[in-house]
């Protein structure tokens, strides 16, 4: 399955722009880590292939996650959720919905 990673350039460069389009929103720190990955949903209803972001701040490390319904080289930073809903983003993990 490691096969399966996409590592072509262009992939790369949709990563890293949305790695960067998150910061610029959420004014986050250059240490601050964030991951954006493109998953293929399996769950009905889904859309075949979204973007997932997942950021940490702050000393706490409070974990922010959202969810964009297309492939990463297909967002647009206006897909991005505004940067005042960042209360709703935080990843309670077990304690969020199951939904996502």
């Amino acid at each position: 399955m490691l096969g399966s990673f996409r590592r072509n350039p262009e992939h790369l460069a949709a990563l890293a722009r949305v790695r960067e389009w998150t910061r610029a929103r959420f004014g986050l720190s250059g240490e601050a880590v964030i991951m954006v990955a493109e998953i293929q949903c399996q769950v009905p209803g889904c859309p075949p292939v979204e973007t997932v972001v997942a950021f940490w701040t702050g000393d706490e490390g409070t974990r922010y996650r959202f969810k964009l319904f297309t492939p990463v080289a297909a967002v647009a930073a206006d897909d991005l959720p505004v940067s005042w809903l960042l209360p709703s983003l935080v990843d309670y993990g077990e304690l969020g919905c199951d939904c996502c």
